[in-house]
């Protein structure tokens, strides 16, 4: 199981590093064709905003399958032995709220799609910003679930 959930976590992390990745190389050749010849590339706004969109909602899951959220740690040095159940705990409110998430999203997602809303410059259809945001939001409930369900000595050898 720590494989396939290192695999995924590295997987997601690649997809997210592209993104970015993408969203510079756009932004510094449109800067710099906008600067030489005047000319920018069209709807690079919309295509950087997306390209947000991927990147961070399809690094989420990397993030709760590595284990490596910003922490707090006030309660480790205090009561230590309560920790792992702490991030069990937590886990299981993450797969809550990004179901919530998910659900919500859905619904905005599936009225974007029924009034066909389109952005400015490219008439792109907005659907194409949900898909990325809802499987990531998915993906990442799932991947909270997972870390919800292992038990704290496949999180230390994780980080082994």
């Amino acid at each position: 199981m720590t494989r396939l959930r290192a695999f995924a976590a590295k997987l997601c992390g690649w997809v997210a590093g592209a993104c970015v990745a993408a969203m510079m190389l756009l932004t510094v050749v449109d800067i710099v064709l906008r600067a030489l010849a005047s000319k920018p590339i069209p709807g690079v706004f919309e295509i950087v905003e997306l390209l947000l969109a991927c990147s961070f909602f399809l690094a989420l899951p990397a993030t709760f399958l590595r284990d490596e959220h910003i922490v707090v740690d006030m309660i480790d040095g205090m009561a230590p032995r309560q920790v792992p159940l702490l991030k069990r705990i937590s886990a299981a409110l993450g797969v809550a709220v990004l179901a919530l998430m998910a659900w919500q999203g859905w619904i905005a997602a599936k009225d974007s799609l029924i009034f066909g809303d389109v952005t400015f410059d490219l008439s792109l259809s907005r659907i194409i910003y949900w898909i990325p945001v809802l499987a990531g939001m998915i993906v990442a409930a799932l991947a909270a679930l997972v870390m919800a369900a292992s038990s704290d000595a496949d999180r230390r050898k994780d980080d082994a």
